[in-house]
């Protein structure tokens, strides 16, 4: 029997021996932080709270906040940001601080990054990226095709992440893995080579490495230091992309990220009735180690070092602000941050998934059924484990994030002039084991998403 096929029949024992316990007291942090806040909720507190109670896949934590008609209705969240070092020691609760690593909804802020260098003549959507690069970036196959900033961001570049191999050190240059005369190019893994470019959809984290680096090259200035200046700082955002850089209280603000876990062998393995072990940003006792290699590192050689691709902590303040610039076509606190031609932009398809099309990847369980620019359309498409649904009836864009136990949902509804975040730390089972019951996401992920919306966006 496969090793799926006995944690699932192990989950269901467990589903029909364990009763939703009572909800006990929990630690929860009121984070109204923008203009004309709402009041609260409380049906919505308690389906968020049951999340953490959940007896089968229970959460560490869990936010939500959701924006209608140009204010926020909700922002809330619950949990712990810590759980503790030793047994008996007190858990450390979230708070309007709490920075949360988002993953990748990390992409969709570097993506206003580039638009905002795009507004200022300083980078190109449509332009050869090797322009910048200072040597020639092309699929081995298809020389004749330049790679764009657009093919890049649309997931259209035909690179792929070549099992897992999307982040390298300060040692490498992104020549040496892309080119086929580096000493990295291995075969050519981080390329499709049966595919070519503009005619194949393939969600690639590596496309970000590169974004990142031409947006070095185009600018002179480090990646992470260059979304300070061009994303952070005019927003008033609080979080960044290198933990060591921060100050030591807000290193302690950083939600840890966890699973439920037990040691076999030399490694540990999922067990929903295992400890919390702890996977990333575990700032708790000592502090964020430095970035290996940063001291000599030349900004356009190598952007995959700063996590373009999903290694952003940001608070759930942060993510408010960008909703509502965002639902306000680019405003921020009145003053234009992107012009509203730039916004749109942004959700312009690019990529659909249609019945028969040949130049579209398998995308897993058709979790992704379009794609804009740095951004996820939302299509409201769904059935069992399968589709993009967050809640029935809800369309419009933004972008989801997976990574070590961490789930988040970033979407707007322009339209509907509505959006939400919904985010949750820890994994007490793999994804596959509690699939949704409308969609591709996992089933706490989705129940957070469609509890935000039918609770906080929908009239009445």
């Amino acid at each position: 029997m496969s090793d799926r096929r006995t944690f699932a029949l192990r989950l269901g024992s467990l589903m029909m021996a364990a009763p939703l316990p009572a909800c006990t007291a929990m630690t929860s942090s009121s984070d109204l932080p923008l203009d004309r806040p709402g009041g609260p909720l409380p049906e919505l507190d308690r389906a968020l709270e049951a999340l953490i109670h959940h007896p089968l896949h229970p959460v560490v934590a869990v936010a939500a906040l959701a924006v209608r008609d140009g204010r926020v209705v909700y922002s809330r969240q619950f949990g712990s940001r810590h759980l503790g070092d030793t047994p008996g020691q007190e858990p450390w609760p979230v708070t309007p601080r709490t920075l949360y690593r988002v993953a990748s909804i990390t992409k969709l802020v570097v993506t206003l990054g580039v638009m905002r260098l795009v507004e200022q003549g300083r980078l190109d959507l449509d332009r050869d990226v090797g322009d910048w690069l200072g040597w020639p970036l092309r699929h081995p196959r298809h020389a004749g095709v330049p790679i764009t900033m657009r093919l890049l961001l649309t997931h259209r570049s035909a690179m792929s992440d070549g099992g897992e191999r999307y982040f390298f050190g300060a040692d490498t240059a992104l020549r040496d893995v892309l080119d086929p005369k580096g000493r990295l190019f291995a075969d050519g893994v981080n390329w499709r080579l049966d595919k070519s470019p503009g005619d194949w959809f393939e969600y690639v984290n590596l496309n970000f490495g590169v974004v990142a680096t031409v947006m070095e090259a185009a600018t002179g200035q480090r990646f992470d230091r260059l979304m300070q200046d061009l994303v952070l700082g005019p927003l008033g955002l609080e979080g960044g992309f290198d933990p060591s850089a921060m100050p030591r209280e807000q290193q302690r603000q950083i939600a840890a990220q966890y699973r439920k876990r037990r040691r076999q062998g030399p490694a540990d393995v999922w067990d929903p009735q295992g400890p919390w072990v702890v996977q990333a940003d575990d700032y708790r006792a000592q502090p964020a180690p430095p970035v290996p290699g940063l001291d000599r590192y030349v900004p356009g050689q190598n952007g995959t070092l700063f996590g373009p691709q999903g290694r952003l902590r940001l608070s759930l303040r942060d993510l408010g602000v960008l909703l509502q610039m965002l639902l306000d076509s680019g405003l921020h606190r009145g003053v234009p941050f992107l012009q509203p031609s730039s916004v749109q932009r942004l959700s312009e398809e690019h990529w659909r998934a249609l019945p028969g099309r040949p130049v579209a990847a398998d995308v897993h369980h058709d979790w992704a059924m379009a794609w804009g620019l740095g951004v996820q359309r939302f299509t409201d498409q769904g059935r069992p484990a399968r589709g993009d649904r967050l809640s029935a009836g809800f369309t419009g864009w933004g972008h989801l994030g997976e990574a070590y136990g961490f789930l988040g949902t970033f979407a707007l509804d322009p339209v509907g002039r509505r959006g939400f975040v919904a985010l949750s730390t820890g994994s007490a089972v793999p994804e596959s084991a509690a699939p949704g019951a409308w969609s591709a996401m996992p089933r706490w992920q989705e129940l957070a998403a469609d509890a935000a919306v039918r609770l906080a966006l929908r009239p009445g």
